[in-house]
């Protein structure tokens, strides 16, 4: 019987391997194909019309695109195979495949024929008779595993069964990148990642259960399923990291994906870099809807009534700019409903008009003639007087500058932050110039809508573009006088002028996808916001990334209980209802596939003892109970450094995190890598190296093999007593846990 299965299996090896080394030829033909095709349009793109080069231009990133979603799927390529009750064998893969003479040889595991892959079931089987699972490591077959949903084919000699597709997948030691789950994405989860695209959908989920891996699985879904409609307005990712988007940006592409914007809070608004904000007080302060008035009442602020009437300057004359024209300007201004840096222009003709006529007025009055003075208007325009006193009273800004100069200056934050405390008002108040902060970012955003465009900018940047054109104008002139006598030696009679020469070698201008497009444009619409860590968010925050998608389209994950932020909301109702009240679908996933049942349950016992309510999804493993070690006060260092050591014997090439409180991160970080010169990296960059230490924070969302938490009472210390990050720090590991402690224990971690 033993020797008639291996015989079975290795029959139904053979045949897998010969369709997929198929699919991989076909893979490899369009990719020459592609390849050849751009290759020719780049070498077309010397000459012809604006018109031609546009439309070059637009073939070259086509077959670009499709260049870099081909290259990208190479690694298990195919994972299943559907047999249908009509006979028909559907193989599933990253991207639909079809022969030359438009056979199709694979689906794309997003198409709606791919569906009962994730979802039928033996009750439910939808057409399917058997599930094929396979196996692959490069582009060979090496396993293959049957679920069977028709009970006539249980005893068929045909049918496979092994370790299961999950679990082999569960059980593989981390890379320091977060990998896909195509291959086997859950009933529960694959509902989610179909649903439908309108509206907000809230996705919690507790760790390990994969809540990540659904929202960039949704985000390609809705890619593939809506394409005309998201190809042009895009998709946005939001996470809480640069490095945590580093650690997730290789997914989309294997999924077949390479057009969505991906941003983290602090690179959210065009041209800032946002740092960590690091005083609770200030974040705590910075987060709450009332900024925005705030920011509103800062930029009423400089729209200024002087204290007296001004006399000023026109040349030989003097005009008298008063209170009452002033304010008549700035009433008429602001109704216009424009923003600032927009409605500074109905302000300022205003006033030069009133300016121009009070002048005329005063000409003809001591001239005895009654004559059209309108020339007089140039002059008041170019008055320096008037320039500054209108400047002073309106001044055209920057977002970058309105709240640098709000947080940095005590008169304008009062003023327009009457409601503050002296002590609230010291928290916020910083040096002119100091970096922007993660909790500024939606201040800027907030600020920019206000202001809107700043249009001398515009006009400085049409002035370069005309300045370089004259140069390069003159350049071809003098070019082709240094030529002329060579082109009469070789018969050319002057067909060149200076405007064709300098025509032909400018640069056209690179043609931006909608993601490039919208990555540089603030007001951009997108059609759809995928939020992760979203229980992080602040209602500022939140303001700002509706305004990014007017339309409500959202698919937002996170974990309640993971919030490490004394800010953060306590339910999805509070973050939300702000803005789309109690609209909102909210969906639950009940399946723990990373953390052991046994760190699962410590860790949901530390959340309980400092009251959170907290969702208890269902582990698949049971795994091993977290190892605590007591150390005394001067003993943490060498202690975690005991327990890094027992856990590389352990793991066996796996990766190892330490994580601790941030103020401990040098420390920990030196001495380790002086006791494992080479094996230590700080910061999730450094993942490629077996040990990494890192915070908190930057764990979130990531996953080891093992954890060695340094100081749990410290992680609740630096989160303001929240246990948060300790929550977070706890449910990262897919084997082990060890905990190493020289202070007193936080509650709940005590009792085992």
């Amino acid at each position: 019987m033993a020797e008639t299965v291996a015989t079975t299996a290795a029959e139904q090896l053979a045949v897998e391997r010969e369709y997929v080394a198929r699919l991989y030829e076909r893979l490899d033909e369009l990719r020459a194909e592609k390849t050849e095709e751009l290759a020719a349009v780049r070498r077309s793109r010397s000459s012809g019309n604006h018109q031609n080069r546009s439309e070059r231009d637009a073939f070259a990133s086509h077959y670009e695109d499709r260049l870099a979603q081909l290259n990208a799927v190479d690694h298990r390529l195919v994972f299943g195979r559907l047999d249908t009750d009509e006979d028909e064998r559907r193989y599933v893969g990253r991207i639909g495949l079809a022969t030359e003479d438009h056979q199709r040889m694979m689906v794309d595991w997003r198409a709606r024929e791919a569906a009962a892959f994730y979802q039928a079931t033996a009750q439910h089987p939808m057409g399917v008779r058997r599930r094929r699972h396979l196996i692959l490591e490069g582009r060979e077959v090496t396993a293959l595993e049957d679920d069977v949903l028709d009970p006539q084919m249980l005893d068929d000699e045909g049918v496979l069964h092994g370790e299961g597709a999950l679990l082999a997948a569960l059980n593989q030691k981390r890379t320091g990148r977060m990998s896909d789950i195509v291959a086997t994405i859950q009933a529960e989860q694959d509902r989610i990642i179909r649903a439908p695209l309108p509206g907000v959908r809230v996705v919690q989920g507790g760790p390990g259960t994969g809540k990540t891996a659904v929202a960039l699985h949704r985000a390609a879904y809705l890619l593939y399923e809506h394409r005309e409609r998201l190809r042009k307005a895009g998709v946005l990712i939001i996470g809480p990291s640069s490095s945590f988007l580093w650690y997730i940006e290789r997914v989309l592409p294997a999924l077949g994906e390479t057009g969505v914007v991906m941003s983290s809070l602090a690179e959210l608004f065009p041209g800032v870099s946002a740092v960590p904000e690091r005083d609770p007080e200030a974040a705590r302060l910075k987060a709450g809807l009332e900024m925005a008035e705030v920011v509103a009442r800062a930029v009423k602020d400089r729209q200024k009534v002087p204290g007296a009437d001004q006399v000023l300057r026109v040349d030989t004359h003097r005009v008298t700019l008063t209170r009452k024209a002033v304010k008549r300007a700035r009433d008429k201004a602001r109704a216009t409903g424009k923003p600032h840096n927009e409605a500074r222009n109905t302000f300022v003709k205003i006033l030069l008009r009133e300016l121009t006529e009070q002048l005329g007025e005063h000409l003809n009055s001591t001239s005895g003639n009654v004559m059209d003075r309108s020339y007089l208007a140039e002059d008041i325009r170019q008055s320096r007087d008037v320039r500054v006193a209108l400047n002073l009273a309106w001044l055209p800004l920057t977002p970058q500058q309105l709240v640098d100069q709000l947080l940095s200056k005590r008169h304008y934050l009062e003023s327009a932050a009457p409601h503050l405390r002296p002590a609230e008002v010291e928290a916020l108040l910083r040096p002119a110039g100091a970096p922007f902060t993660v909790a500024d970012v939606p201040l800027l955003d907030e600020a920019a809508e206000l202001l809107g465009d700043l249009d001398a900018a515009g006009v400085r940047v049409r002035a370069e573009a005309e300045r370089e054109q004259r140069r390069s104008a003159e350049n071809a002139e003098r070019a082709l006088q240094n030529m002329h006598q060579s082109l009469e030696d070789v018969g050319v009679d002057g067909v060149v002028s200076a405007q064709d020469l300098t025509a032909f070698n400018t640069v056209t201008p690179h043609r931006m996808t909608a993601a490039e497009a919208a990555t540089a444009d603030r007001t951009w619409a997108y059609g759809h916001v995928v939020v992760d860590e979203a229980q992080e968010l602040t209602p500022m925050q939140w303001r700002v990334l509706m305004r990014r998608c007017p339309m409500k389209s959202f698919t937002v994950v996170g974990d309640i209980a993971q919030a490490g932020s004394t800010v953060a909301a306590r339910s999805w109702a509070e973050s939300l209802e702000p803005f789309v009240g109690d609209r909102f679908a909210l969906e639950e996933l009940t399946v723990n596939y990373r953390t052991p049942a046994a760190i699962a349950r410590a860790a949901a016992g530390v959340a309980r003892a400092a009251g959170l309510e907290i969702s208890s999804p269902r582990a698949v493993r049971e795994g091993e109970p977290p190892v605590l070690t007591r150390v005394g006060e001067d003993g943490l260092v060498e202690g975690v450094l005991e327990q890094v050591r027992a856990e590389l014997e352990v793991v066996e090439g796996g990766l190892v995190a330490v994580i601790a409180a941030e103020d401990r991160l040098p420390e920990l970080g030196a001495a380790l890598a002086r006791a494992l010169p080479g094996t230590v990296g700080a910061g999730v960059r450094r993942l490629d190296r077996q040990v990494v230490v890192l915070s908190a924070w930057d764990a979130k969302g990531l996953e080891f093999d093992a954890v060695v938490l340094a100081e749990p009472a410290a992680l609740v210390h630096e989160a303001g007593g929240g246990v948060g990050n300790l929550y977070v720090a706890m449910t990262r590991p897919t084997q082990r846990l060890r905990v190493v402690a020289a202070g007193e224990l936080p509650a709940g971690l005590d009792q085992d």
